[in-house]
């Protein structure tokens, strides 16, 4: 007889609440995320995006709602019938489970490309040092980036810094990774080698979670999408689906003016590498 499939989501928010002041920045979000799965996070800036992936990191605190990582509650514990934060210490015990990837790239200057990788996983996963450095080494040969090791992060383009924090981020194996919008700092031309480097760990089996303007990748990688709108989901659908037959008249506004943003975009490239001498 078969072990029974194991449904629990490895990421589950329930009725997710934010507030700066009077402003609601996160108005009841509900959504799930199960192993293997790459959910895209996509709106309109404002919309609660970025906010969501910190508050699932712990970065924010919550006014209201729930939020679990393989079953077990984030930031909170019940004692004698009522809900009290957790100790920082079990915060942290918490987050060292999930791996997150900024808007910046947030790499220490001081540091090189390899000790970026391995000093959380030394110092606070307890890897030993030499598992450490070959799993660091697996990470930039799988990135592009083994001949940088020794390199310091003023030393690379910013495609290059993202790319590491990538594989600082995915070093200790953790349980899913955020992104918090990870090409929005970069030149146009470097945006691809970042996303490539995120199909890979997609096409892996990394459980991921990606605020993203990215749509094609979006499209092409996501197995879902979830579209927000002040601080609400909107639409949480199945790639194919979500593109193909968007249901409500925001997702199908924020899919056309962003479309042709792209377009616009991608057409300024084409003329600025053909001024410089550069092929399309």
């Amino acid at each position: 007889m078969s072990a029974p499939i194991d449904t629990t989501p490895v990421l589950q928010v329930v009725g997710l609440r934010k507030t700066y002041g009077d402003q609601v920045a996160l108005d009841g979000v509900d959504f799930e995320v199960h192993a293997q799965e790459v959910v895209a996070v996509l709106g309109p800036s404002g919309s609660g995006k970025s906010t969501l992936v910190r508050c699932i990191d712990q970065l924010e605190t919550i006014q209201g709602g729930a939020m679990y990582l393989d079953g077990e509650l984030l930031g909170y514990e019940v004692h004698n019938g009522s809900i009290r934060p957790l100790r920082d210490s079990e915060v942290q015990r918490q987050r060292r489970r999930m791996g997150m990837v900024f808007q910046q790239f947030n790499l220490f200057p001081h540091w090189t490309v390899l000790r970026n990788i391995t000093e959380a996983p030394i110092k606070v996963h307890g890897m030993a040092p030499a598992e450490a450095r070959e799993r660091a080494m697996e990470l930039l040969t799988r990135v592009g980036l083994a001949d940088k090791a020794d390199a310091h992060p003023r030393q690379l383009s910013g495609g290059q810094q993202q790319r590491v924090a990538i594989a600082r981020a995915v070093a200790a194996r953790p349980r899913i990774v955020l992104f918090d919008e990870p090409t929005s700092s970069l030149d146009p031309e470097l945006v691809d080698e970042v996303l490539q480097v995120m199909k890979g760990l997609a096409e892996s089996g990394m459980t991921m979670v990606v605020v993203t303007h990215e749509l094609e990748f979006a499209r092409n990688v996501a197995d879902r999408c979830v579209f927000m709108a002040e601080g609400k989901v909107i639409e949480d659908r199945p790639s194919k689906d979500f593109f193909a037959d968007p249901r409500s008249s925001r997702l199908r506004a924020f899919l056309t003016r962003t479309t042709a943003e792209h377009q616009d975009g991608a057409g300024a490239l084409v003329e600025k590498r053909a001024a410089s001498g550069v092929d399309a």
